[in-house]
């Protein structure tokens, strides 16, 4: 290498290193609002008189441990690991759609809240006494605060009611509209405490979906408020996973929990149902379910929510979600960078046997985080790579899980290190100089 060479890169990574030290300090960062995933907040609840419990042990009185007026932290909430407390959990997190509402709502006597909005306080823990096994994003929030951010100051959480999604445009959506507006509320002051600099969302799983549905309905002249979208592990298409928890239900990785106890629950939820695999990222040609007299592609959902027996779910996905889903928003025209885990077995393909739905399929695997796949993860690089004014970056985390970037050191490393990069305005081709 020649001398010159040698002092034009120790210049540059000077620059650079001032640059980042610079940016440690609080008032130089672009504001950051972390959006969790499903079940990647807290979620209180609480009981009315026309509550209805299906036994005795599911009565008002439960649980014993609740505020002075009557609110409890329903997720997530240990009992829910004991059999007869996971039906009590499934009932009261159940929603229902109404067709003459074309809406969702809650189960009848159960009110439902999303504690600590704008803060972080919510995503760090899924239950603050139980730190070490429900701890969601504290190793994130953690890291922020390593290259200088603050939470209330210019690190915001924006936590919300996971089990509700959103619809296609000309549809009531309720709880999903009214989160749009309070994140765009956020996102507006968080901007405007920090010296009106534009935000950096950083989004995990299902939030990834509410962030670029956010900005495709905003107004093109609102978008500068957003810096930058760093998605971790987003759905974009769906996910073969979703097909699964329809037709089986899942523990969700929660111990001792009979996913058969839940399924009814997890099956009400319009988000699942916003997840199931989309026509316009998997191939309709390809069976994703088969079984001993059928098999089902992503264009044969709709069949499929019949054929397991849950036909309330048909007008609601046909309705609702399919036009969401059958194409992908246009390009927002804010940078987006992807990070996904890679090299995890995912289910690609469910084979049912004689015993139908109740019993566990055999699996197919295929690549992906363990929860969405590969084709889902790198849909919008796929979709918008080359399109003009719109820049899609994918940082690819070999061996991580869908949960797992959260809270793995390489992941986090690739984390910090975009929104440090944003920060200083420094490309990521400088900074691979070095």
């Amino acid at each position: 290498m020649s001398s010159h060479n040698s002092h034009s890169k120790v210049a540059v990574f000077s620059l650079a290193m001032v640059l980042y030290t610079w940016c440690r300090a609080s008032s130089a960062l672009h504001p950051v609002v972390l959006i969790p995933g499903a079940g990647g907040n807290q979620l209180e609840a609480r009981l009315t008189g026309t509550y209805k419990p299906s036994s005795l042990l599911c009565n008002r009185w439960y649980p014993l441990n609740k505020d002075p007026d009557g609110w409890f932290r329903i997720w997530f909430d240990p009992s829910v690991l004991l059999r007869p407390f996971t039906k009590c959990f499934s009932e009261r997190m159940k929603i229902y759609y109404d067709p003459h509402l074309d809406d969702y709502h809650n189960a009848p006597g159960v009110e439902t809240r999303v504690p600590s909005f704008g803060s972080t306080d919510s995503l760090l823990y899924l239950d603050p006494n139980l730190k070490y096994i429900t701890s969601y994003m504290e190793s994130l929030v953690r890291s922020l605060e390593e290259i200088g951010y603050v939470s209330g100051q210019n690190l915001f959480g924006a936590p919300y009611d996971f089990r509700y999604g959103l619809a296609a445009k000309g549809h009531p959506c309720n709880v999903g509209s009214e989160f749009l507006d309070n994140l765009k509320t956020l996102i507006e002051s968080a901007s405007d405490s920090n010296g009106g600099k534009p935000v950096i969302l950083v989004s995990h799983s299902l939030g990834g979906l509410f962030a670029l549905h956010l900005l495709d309905r905003a107004p093109a002249s609102w978008r500068h408020r957003v810096k930058h979208l760093i998605s971790l592990s987003a759905p974009w298409g769906g996910s073969v996973e979703e097909m699964l928890t329809f037709a089986s239900g899942t523990t969700l990785g929660v111990p001792l929990v009979d996913p058969l106890l839940v399924r009814e629950e997890q099956r009400s939820s319009s988000s699942n149902l916003w997840l199931m695999p989309s026509p316009a990222v998997f191939d309709g040609a390809r069976p994703i379910v088969v079984t001993p007299n059928a098999s089902y592609s992503s264009t044969d959902v709709a069949r499929f929510l019949r054929d397991i027996q849950f036909p309330q779910g048909v007008c609601p996905y046909e309705t609702r979600i399919l036009p969401l889903v059958e194409r992908l928003p246009p390009p927002p025209g804010v940078p987006i960078t992807c990070v996904v885990g890679t090299g995890v077995q995912t289910a690609e393909t469910l084979f049912y046997g004689e015993g139908g739905w109740d019993e566990r399929p055999e699996v197919a695997y295929g690549d992906g985080d363990g929860t969405v796949n590969m084709v889902s993860l790198l849909a919008l690089q796929t979709a918008w790579g080359g399109v003009e004014n719109q820049s899609v970056k994918v940082i690819e985390i070999a061996g991580v899980s869908h949960t797992d970037v959260l809270k793995d050191e390489g992941a986090l490393d690739a984390i910090i290190a975009q929104v440090s990069s944003i920060n200083s305005e420094i490309s990521a081709d400088l900074i691979h100089l070095f």
